[in-house]
């Protein structure tokens, strides 16, 4: 059956692993942890574009309400 595997598979994965990739590892797994910095930054600037969005809407609704009256 399919799940996850054991801590018999993984010790192989990370033997294969290590001897495919060998001396690129320490190369691969820096620029992965590059990639996941940067995703997350950008992920931070996104969020904090949608609140000032949300608070620019807020600011023109709470106008129109006071231009409607």
């Amino acid at each position: 059956m399919l799940g996850m595997p054991g801590p018999l598979e993984l010790v192989v994965i990370l033997v294969i692993a290590v001897l495919l990739f060998g001396k690129r590892l320490p190369t691969l797994a820096y620029s992965a942890g590059n990639s996941i910095v940067q995703f997350k930054k950008g992920f931070k600037e996104c969020e904090l574009e949608l609140v000032e969005t949300e608070k620019e809407i807020t600011t023109a609704t709470k106008e129109l309400k006071e231009l409607a009256k």
